[in-house]
């Protein structure tokens, strides 16, 4: 028989030909065939560390038939690669290279997983063992489009009113601009927000770097970065570790900028300086620098502060009703 309709039956035999049926046998493979298949999915995690839960945040995904891989972001850092997951009764470990640390050597993560969630512990480059526990991520997927509400304007223009630092507060208020001139605490809203288009004005001076945190939980960048034809998710507009613009449209050091960001569920638009550079994209788990990973809640807008100098004015939000 001809090998070409030969492979062609086989596929329609089993089924193959219809997407649904697709997904079936994706499914299939996942929760039945696959050894540690239960692992499968986003984990929002908490670590304790000195006596505080610090979030983090764990993907896993099927590689093929068998192989599990997949993505980490820890308490600092953005998502990395994990090229594989071990998993043996139970019990799942993988390891990462150094990121932003210094130490040369690897992080480790040993754990368990149960009908309540994930726990074990991490084992950082630079020595430290800390405890942790996971639930499944929420997927936020919302059934009707948004109806916007009134337009608020989070900053007044004069004070601080409305806002809280995260330290030793550096933050000043100087004609009608919310200034860091300094690195130092970042700033956030007392207000928290679910779904929201956001309107927000900044100006950088050369070298600098900050975020805005949408929830407090997923940074878009800002970052006086050099001008590219090859962007990736830590430049000008990204969404930290996860989401690459479509092209680098960032000013110069001393403009004024703008972001207009809409957020609907875990779907994300950001339009920078009049251009989108990402449209209706899935933003998958937290980024390094998230207050928390109550993903479900909502969640407060605030600015990275503690990267060098930052401005901000005309900070504009309309929740969904």
């Amino acid at each position: 028989m001809n090998r070409k309709y030969f492979i062609a039956g086989l596929i329609c035999s089993i089924g193959l030909m219809n997407p649904s049926n697709i997904m079936a046998q994706v499914s299939a493979i996942k929760t039945e065939s696959v050894k540690g298949g239960g692992l499968i999915g986003r984990w929002d995690i908490k670590v304790s560390e000195n006596g505080s839960d610090l979030p983090s945040w764990l993907e896993v995904e099927l590689s093929g038939f068998s192989t599990l891989v997949g993505r980490f972001v820890g308490t600092g850092g953005s998502a990395r690669p994990i090229s594989k997951v071990a998993y043996d009764n139970g019990k799942f470990s993988f390891s990462i290279p150094p990121q932003w640390e210094r130490e040369d050597r690897d992080m480790t993560l040993e754990g368990t997983i149960s009908d309540t969630g994930i726990q074990g512990t991490i084992h950082t480059s630079s020595g430290q063992s800390s405890p942790f526990t996971g639930t499944r991520a929420p997927d936020l997927k919302r059934t009707t489009a948004p109806v916007w509400g009134k337009a608020i304007k989070l900053f007044n223009g004069r004070d601080l009113n409305g806002w809280r630092v995260s330290g030793k507060n550096q933050w000043v208020v100087k004609d009608g601009v919310l200034t860091s001139p300094h690195s130092g605490s970042n700033l956030i809203s007392e207000q928290k927000f679910s779904d929201f288009k956001l309107h927000v004005e900044f100006r950088y001076q050369k070298g600098s770097n900050s975020g805005v945190y949408l929830r407090g939980r997923y940074e878009t960048q800002i970052i006086d970065n050099p001008k590219t034809d090859h962007p990736n998710s830590h430049l000008f507009g990204g969404i930290y570790g996860f989401l690459v613009p479509n092209e680098m449209v960032a000013g110069d050091p001393g403009q004024w900028q703008t972001f207009d960001i809409t957020l609907v569920g875990r779907i994300v638009t950001v339009v920078a300086n009049g251009k989108t550079i990402i449209c209706n994209q899935e933003i998958p788990g937290i980024t390094g620098g998230a207050l928390d990973c109550n993903e479900a809640e909502p969640g407060p807008i605030y600015f990275q502060g503690d990267h060098g100098p930052i401005e901000f004015r005309n900070i504009v939000i309309t929740p969904a009703k």
